[in-house]
């Protein structure tokens, strides 16, 4: 689609003003979504998360790790990507642990059916919604992981 001539340069201008700072807010966004999430699971009351994150740990580890120590270790470990994220150092590796994250959290939709599906695979219940959305987290790091060895984006 063409910009009107008028709306051309401003148009332009806005492309160009995203370009240069998109990839830095969607850094930041995420940092701050993963240190926020991060540090209500320190207070496990807090994040409604909390139970369906460490029955998910539980029954990848065959229940070698409690729940108490599972959630302050998902605590901890969501606090460093964020806090990775937030800074920009270590990208790499926080969007490693950040990738390591998301697989697991996408297991409860296979773990807990009835707990996350109302009517597989079109209706999910607020849970599943919560998980899926994760998708889009997922493409953001991607956006920001493909920065990591100088990538731009273009206007």
């Amino acid at each position: 689609m063409t910009v009107p001539a008028p709306i051309e340069p401003i148009d332009a201008r806005i492309t160009a003003w995203m370009a240069r700072h998109g990839v830095t807010f969607t850094r930041v966004a995420l940092g701050i979504i993963f240190f926020w999430f991060g540090i209500i699971k320190f207070v496990p009351e807090w994040s409604p998360a909390s139970d369906l994150a460490t029955r998910t740990i539980a029954k990848l580890t065959g229940g070698a790790i409690a729940s108490d120590f599972s959630l302050k270790l998902l605590a901890a470990w969501e606090v460093l990507i964020g806090l990775g994220l937030l800074t920009g150092r270590l990208l790499r590796i926080t969007l490693l642990m950040l990738f390591l994250q998301m697989a697991g959290t996408v297991l409860p939709l296979f773990f807990f059916p009835d707990e996350t599906w109302r009517a597989f695979p079109y209706a999910p219940t607020l849970e599943g919604q919560y998980i899926i959305k994760n998708l889009v987290l997922v493409a953001a790091a991607i956006v920001v992981g493909a920065t990591v060895r100088g990538g731009k984006l273009k206007p």
